[in-house]
């Protein structure tokens, strides 16, 4: 099994984390932003990007997999940021492996089981025939006819590459669609008490409901030091609709965390 990452800069390691559909390239500004003081890897998740395809896909499996590359890398304990499912994986990576985390910054997301939000996404990129596909146009207009906007059909179509066989998925949709109960579902806490008391950031879009006040226990529960910020304006791509303010208070964070300002 191969995890796929990008690795710029020198410094203390900050890992990055993206979410569902995404790749190592979502966090790209805050990659290059964090990359003049530190080593960033920028990972791609299995079933994502050119990390391997997994049949089983859930968080603490996510969590071993990933906890076995840093280890690899012999680079903990590094700082974290996640985004959205790749905050999950971040979260219980935490729970899991605590000695593989200097500081944690969750994008987004809290440690609890979401509604279906996807299904209409899955049902358009399955609504794609690639066998007939002759360019990215037709894909496009095939998502957004499912009512997908054109900000997320791009985002999504950036999974969409052309081969000396034709157009084929990096992600593994089938693999996603059939694990998805296990990705909308909250952290995995098998010993009852688990928790994280190491440093630790939330930072919500002012206008996502992916983070709630109702979310509060629980994100106490596991994280009994975790700090928040909001950033006015902002929805779920919140580092993407304000990628400054983002990597400002995350930057800030990690540099509180660091090595240079530990006693």
């Amino acid at each position: 099994m191969t995890i796929n990452d990008k690795r710029i800069g020198e410094g203390e390691a900050v890992v990055l984390i993206h979410g569902l559909f995404g790749n190592l390239d979502n966090l790209g500004r805050l990659a290059r932003h964090l990359s003049e003081d530190y080593e960033v890897i920028s990972l791609d998740l299995p079933n994502h990007g050119l990390s391997s395809h997994v049949a089983s896909f859930d968080y603490p499996v996510l969590a071993t997999m990933i906890a076995a590359h840093i280890e690899s890398l012999n680079i903990a304990p590094c700082h974290f940021v996640g985004h959205s499912m790749g905050g999950k994986v971040a979260m219980q990576l935490a729970l899991d492996y605590p000695h593989l985390i200097k500081s944690l910054v969750v994008a987004d997301i809290a440690p609890v089981t979401y509604t279906h939000r996807h299904t209409h996404i899955f049902d358009a990129l399955n609504a794609i025939d690639l066998a007939s596909l002759t360019n990215r146009a037709q894909a496009t207009k095939v998502v957004t006819e499912h009512g997908i906007d054109a900000g997320t059909a791009q985002f999504l179509l950036k999974n969409l590459a052309k081969g000396d066989e034709g157009f084929f998925w990096r992600c593994n949709i089938d693999n996603l669609a059939n694990n998805y109960e296990r990705i909308i579902s909250g952290l995995t806490d098998e010993s009852g008490d688990a928790c994280f008391n190491g440093a630790t950031l939330f930072i919500k879009g002012e206008n996502s409901d992916y983070i709630t006040s109702d979310h509060r226990p629980a994100i106490m529960q596991y994280f009994p030091t975790a700090q928040a910020k909001i950033i006015q304006g902002t929805g779920h791509w919140l580092h993407a609709e304000k990628p400054a303010s983002f990597n400002k208070i995350v930057s800030d964070f990690i540099a509180k965390n660091s090595d240079a300002n530990s006693v």
